[in-house]
C-alpha cells in the first residue's frame, strides 16, 4: 500500500487548480558572445547576475551549459506571455557580455561541444541518455495551454496528436548543423529524437490509461519521474496544463507569437472532443518525418489523402480564426499567416544565400533582440523586470 501511494503521488496532478486554458510559455536560448556569436557557457554567471524571478516571468538554466530558459507567468492570451518573455530577452541582453541567439541548434557549433551544468537530475539523464546528449546542444520552445481536468487532458492530447506535424513545418529553426545545411528543416527534432521516449506515443483511452503507461514507462526505464519522458507533447500534471513541445526555439518573437496563439487556439478546440479520429503512431511518425526534413514543402498524411503542408496549415489556420476572438489573439493568429511565406529556416537559408554563415548567425542575433512588432508591446515589456 505505501509503495503504490509512493507511486501515485507522481501523476498528483492540478488540474482545474486555475482559470482553464490560459497559456504559458518557455523558451529555451543559446547565450553567445556578442561578437562572433559562439555558444559562451555563462549560464550560472547571468543568473547569479539576474534575479530569477520577475514580475512577469522567470529565468532559470538548463541541463546545457551556455543555454537558458525564459518562462512566461501564466497569461490570458499570446501576447501578454509575448510581452513578458521580451521584457526578459531585453534583461538578459543588456548584461553586457552575453548575447542572446533563438534557433533550434546553433549553426555552427561543433560535434560534441557541449557541457553540462551539474545538479541530481541533470546527472540522471546524463547517465539514462548515455552520449546521445553530448553531440549537440538543443534549444526548444514549450507552450503550456491549462486545462480544467485530466480527462480533458487527455483528450485534447488525443485531438492535438495530428496537428504535430503542422507545427513541427511551422516552427522550424534549425536547418544548420556543425556549420553545414543538415538538409533538414528542423535539425534539433531530428537530433533530440535520438534519445528515449521522445516523439508522440499513441492515443489514450482515458487519464488511467495514460497515467498506467507512463508509470511502467518510469519502473521499466529507472528513471527519476514524468521529468523524463520528454515526449513532442504531453499532459503535465504538475502545472496541470497540455504541454506543446514541437517548436524550435524562435529568433523571432513575431514568429513565436504566431505559433503560441495558433496552439492555444487549436488546444481549445481539441479540448471539446469533436474529433475521435486519431491517426496511428505509424502514420503520425511519418508525416512528422516528412514536417522536420521538408518543412512548409512537406507532402503528407495525418490520416486520408496526401496533402501538401500548406494546405494543411490553411486547415488550422482557419480553425484557429474561430477561436482567436475570445482567447484574446485575433491579431496573433492572423500574424501567424506570414509564416506561410517563410519558417525560421527558410530565412536562415536565406541569410546564408545572401553572406554565408556569418550572415546566419548576424540574423539570428539581431532577430533574437528585435521586439515584436504588435501594438502595446512597450508598455508590456516595460512591466517585465521586478
Amino acid at each position: 500500500m505505501t509503495l503504490r501511494l509512493a507511486e501515485d503521488t507522481l501523476f498528483s496532478h492540478r488540474f482545474g487548480a486555475s482559470a482553464p486554458f490560459q497559456v504559458g510559455v518557455e523558451e529555451e536560448l543559446f547565450l553567445v558572445d556578442p561578437t562572433r556569436h559562439r555558444i559562451t557557457r555563462r549560464t550560472d554567471a547571468v543568473l547569479a547576475d539576474r534575479s530569477s524571478r520577475f514580475a512577469r516571468g522567470r529565468l532559470m538554466g538548463e541541463m546545457c551549459d551556455g543555454v537558458i530558459e525564459l518562462t512566461s507567468p501564466v497569461c490570458a492570451s499570446a501576447d501578454d506571455a509575448i510581452g513578458a518573455l521580451w521584457a526578459l530577452r531585453r534583461d538578459v541582453a543588456g548584461h553586457g557580455n552575453v548575447g542572446l541567439m533563438g534557433a533550434g541548434m546553433h549553426p555552427t557549433a561543433a560535434f560534441g561541444d557541449v557541457a553540462y551544468r551539474g545538479g541530481d537530475h541533470y546527472d540522471a539523464v546524463a547517465a539514462d541518455v548515455g552520449g546521445l546528449m553530448r553531440q549537440s546542444a538543443v534549444c526548444g520552445v514549450h507552450v503550456h495551454v491549462g486545462m480544467p481536468d485530466a480527462e480533458t487532458a487527455v483528450t485534447a492530447f488525443n485531438g492535438m496528436r495530428k496537428w504535430v506535424p503542422v507545427l513541427q513545418a511551422l516552427g522550424a529553426n534549425s536547418p544548420f548543423w556543425h556549420g553545414r545545411d543538415s538538409g533538414l528543416a528542423s535539425a534539433r527534432t531530428a537530433r533530440f529524437h535520438m534519445i528515449p521516449r521522445t516523439g508522440l506515443p499513441r492515443a489514450f483511452r482515458d487519464w488511467d490509461d495514460y497515467t498506467g503507461t507512463m508509470r511502467d514507462l518510469i519502473r521499466a526505464s529507472g528513471i527519476d519521474g514524468p521529468g523524463s519522458l520528454w515526449w513532442d507533447m504531453r499532459p503535465h500534471p504538475g502545472l496541470g496544463t497540455l504541454e506543446v513541445r514541437v517548436l524550435d526555439a524562435q529568433s523571432s518573437l513575431d514568429s513565436l507569437r504566431g505559433l503560441t496563439a495558433l496552439i492555444h487556439c487549436l488546444a481549445v478546440h481539441e479540448a471539446a472532443g469533436v474529433d475521435d479520429r486519431h491517426p496511428s503512431k505509424e502514420l503520425l511518425d511519418e508525416a512528422c518525418y516528412h514536417a522536420i526534413r521538408d518543412g512548409l514543402d512537406a507532402r503528407l498524411s495525418v490520416g486520408g489523402p496526401i496533402q501538401h503542408m500548406q494546405g494543411l496549415a490553411r486547415q488550422a489556420l482557419d480553425l484557429a480564426h474561430g477561436y482567436a476572438p475570445h482567447l484574446g489573439c485575433a491579431d496573433a493568429v492572423s500574424a501567424c499567416e506570414a509564416l506561410l511565406g517563410g519558417n525560421g529556416a527558410d530565412r536562415q537559408r536565406r541569410a546564408f544565400a545572401r553572406g554565408g554563415m556569418d550572415a546566419v548567425l548576424d540574423h539570428l542575433v539581431s532577430e533574437t533582440v528585435a521586439p515584436p512588432s504588435f501594438a502595446g508591446v512597450a508598455m508590456s515589456g516595460t512591466r517585465g523586470a521586478a
